[in-house]
């Protein structure tokens, strides 16, 4: 009987390790589906919340689950891609009082390493660069079980000089944005 109650355990573990893709392994990712993919942003107008997108981006990405330390990435944003709903904002913050994209017609990231904060939860660690200024970000995500990998994080846009000159206040723009990720890794 006591050697019955320790097979059965060992079977659903075997069991489980072949009918999962891959084996017990998780897979690894080498790239983003750009197509499948999905970068927005929220900020309070004032006070009432505002949604965009970047309708074009760029990522590099080579993430290995189980040793997600070394992973190694590259995330770049298009900011003449903005698409706030209306021509007119999509022009005035393309201008040197908000992201000046005659001169700073990219965001990027630089990710260094992931660190794994619970099943399938990760928190990127890297450096985010707009408008010339870099700083140190930390944006937490999950791992879809559809290979999605879905997170957001606050940045304040005063620390890059997003909104300068009367825009410096935050009566009328809220200084945090929210930006939301959904990247279908492959």
């Amino acid at each position: 009987m006591f050697k019955k109650i320790l097979l059965a355990p060992a079977a659903l573990i075997l069991g489980l390790s072949i009918a999962l893709p891959g084996g017990a392994r998780a897979e690894s990712f080498q790239s983003v589906a750009l197509d499948q993919s999905r970068v927005t942003f929220s900020v309070k107008q004032m006070g009432v919340s505002t949604e965009g997108s970047f309708k074009t981006f760029d990522a590099s990405l080579s993430f290995d689950p189980d040793k997600p330390g070394q992973a190694q990435g590259r995330f770049d944003i298009d900011l003449t891609s903005i698409d706030t709903g209306l021509s007119e904002a999509d022009a005035e913050v393309q201008g040197e009082l908000w992201f000046h994209t005659a001169e700073h017609p990219r965001a990027s990231f630089v990710l260094q390493g992931l660190q794994a904060t619970g099943p399938r939860r990760y928190e990127a660690l890297g450096q985010l660069t707009i408008k010339g200024r870099t700083m140190a970000l930390r944006a937490p995500f999950e791992l879809t079980p559809e290979s999605v990998m879905k997170g957001s994080f606050v940045m304040e846009r005063s620390a890059f000089g997003i909104g300068e000159g009367m825009w410096a206040t935050f009566d009328v723009v809220a200084n945090e944005v929210t930006v939301q990720f959904n990247l279908k890794l492959e």
